[in-house]
């Protein structure tokens, strides 16, 4: 066997990293076969890996299995592969027959096995996992690190993650963009503009990922002069200034924040526009309750050659939604596979059935639900079983909790609602039932909570609790404030609230 021609088909298959460049190395393939070289385990290797690269993972696995002498490169391309096309227990599987013949992994191995238990949620094999990257010293590879902490935040432990994260020698960028991107995902705003202040802090710099993350953020905690601070830095830089995803982020900040004015220029003012742009604004105005706008800049949309996908039609049916906007809906609705090409989904149905509840369109709703093609989920009749508390309909209500109960046993609210029919009706029999239900299940009402940010402290006010400092003083200027507003003349030119 000639050296150099086995360099030279080795570096024919290296060259092929794209599906365009499959047939070179199907080429290479057929002369390694015809030239005896196929036994070649740098070649075997190669051409393994010319396949993965291409996307071909049932050829790849083909040369896996009929290789003689599988090397700890070969090994870590097949289990690579299958993390890489989200074929995840396969992976696993690899890894397991990988373990048996004795192999132990490295860092090259485990990153895309991390990843693979997060996407089958198979936590238990995740900390195995952990433990080997602890056993084998692996822990300062700042891939390795990453890949730890990127499974304890998909599979939703905060806890491990924030452990790992503090324990890292090396919080670059990656790792603080999803240490704050999952604290923003987890509805814990106030955790990931902390974790942002600290990464400024420490200097290292954000990216065009981190800021779409702090944003968010910004928008779910109402930290309207935080979000305005990063929008500052995003002018500074030209980078920054053209990404339309951060422009995206802006639009939805501002709109959370109360400042749709600002969302609106933030808009205008953008070079590049692309369909989750026009969506987001959409969905803005219909959060604000501007249903009749959101349609016009839906119609403005689709003539300036953007077609609407599914997440941007719910938007719109949620306009109609907020806005009552009940024909439009319907119009919409109806016309979603004849002129769009889409069966309607969950959150379709979801919208409508809240539309038509919350107007008191409830036979419709009810009929809606009976016949979808899909089966109705707990935000479909959660949605019916919301309009029925609005309009005080216990029978439609009845058949709404019924499956309430079935889906989500644990969900008090569910309860609460049905029984707050009953007590809106005056059936104590009703709301007996359903409070020695609750009782019985061990369920309790979750408190209200409502919360305002002053000079950086958040400060959160509980139903029923009065252990804020300021309670006291509180309460009577919002007495204070409710008197004037009942004041027959409140609103005239004499009164300055």
């Amino acid at each position: 066997m000639s050296v150099r021609s086995v360099y030279q088909f080795s570096s024919l298959l290296r060259k092929c990293t794209t599906l365009s460049e499959i047939s070179h190395a199907r080429i290479t393939h057929a002369q390694t076969l015809v030239n005896g070289f196929i036994i070649n385990v740098t070649l075997q290797t190669d051409l393994l890996l010319a396949y993965s690269k291409c996307g071909l993972i049932q050829d790849a696995r083909k040369v896996f299995d009929r290789m003689s002498d599988r090397n700890m490169h070969s090994w870590n391309i097949m289990i690579a592969s299958y993390a890489q096309d989200s074929l995840y227990s396969d992976a696993i599987s690899v890894f397991d027959e990988f373990r048996k013949l004795g192999f132990r992994p490295d860092h090259f191995t485990l990153p895309p096995l991390l990843k693979a238990s997060a996407g089958v949620r198979e936590v238990y094999v995740g900390k195995v996992l952990h433990g080997w990257v602890i056993r084998l010293g692996l822990e300062d590879y700042v891939v390795v690190g990453t890949s730890v902490l990127e499974f304890y935040l998909k599979c939703g432990d905060l806890v491990d993650a924030r452990r790992v994260f503090n324990s890292m020698l090396w919080q670059d960028t990656v790792a603080c963009n999803l240490m704050i991107s999952g604290y923003a995902k987890a509805g814990l705003c106030a955790m990931a503009m902390s974790c942002f202040s600290n990464m400024i802090g420490k200097g290292v710099k954000m990216d065009s990922r981190t800021i779409p993350s702090i944003l968010n953020a910004c928008g779910g905690e109402g930290a309207l002069m935080r979000g305005k601070e990063v929008h500052g830095n995003i002018v500074r830089s030209p980078f920054f200034s053209t990404d339309v995803v951060i422009g995206n982020s802006l639009i939805n900040m501002y709109a959370k924040c109360g400042c749709l004015h600002d969302s609106e220029k933030v808009f205008r003012n953008m070079r590049q526009l692309d369909l989750v742009t026009w969506t987001t604004l959409i969905s803005c105005y219909g959060v604000h309750g501007k249903g009749k706008t959101s349609l016009v800049l839906f119609k403005k949309m689709q003539e300036r050659g953007f077609e609407p996908n599914c997440v941007t039609l719910n938007a719109v049916l949620a306009s109609c939604s907020h806005s009552g906007l009940i024909d439009d809906a319907r119009r919409i609705f109806n016309s979603m596979f004849l002129k769009y090409g889409f069966e309607p989904s969950i959150e379709h149905y979801a919208c409508m059935v809240d539309l038509l509840g919350r107007f008191g369109h409830l036979e419709e709703a009810l009929a809606l639900v009976k016949n979808m093609k899909l089966a109705a989920s707990a935000s479909i009749w959660g949605a019916l079983l919301a309009g029925c508390m609005m309009h005080r309909n216990a029978d439609i209500g009845e058949i709404a909790a019924h499956y309430l109960f079935e889906l989500e046993p644990r969900n008090s609210s569910n309860y609460i609602a049905l029984c707050s029919i009953y007590e809106s009706l005056g059936d104590r029999d009703g709301v007996s039932t359903m409070r020695s239900k609750m009782k019985e299940l061990g369920l309790t009402k979750t408190p209200g909570c409502s919360w305002i940010t002053i000079a950086g402290v958040i400060h959160k006010f509980y139903q029923g609790d009065c252990s804020h400092p300021l309670a006291q003083v509180i309460a009577e200027m919002l007495g204070q404030m409710i008197t004037v507003l009942m004041l027959p003349d409140a609103f005239g030119r004499g009164n300055h609230i």
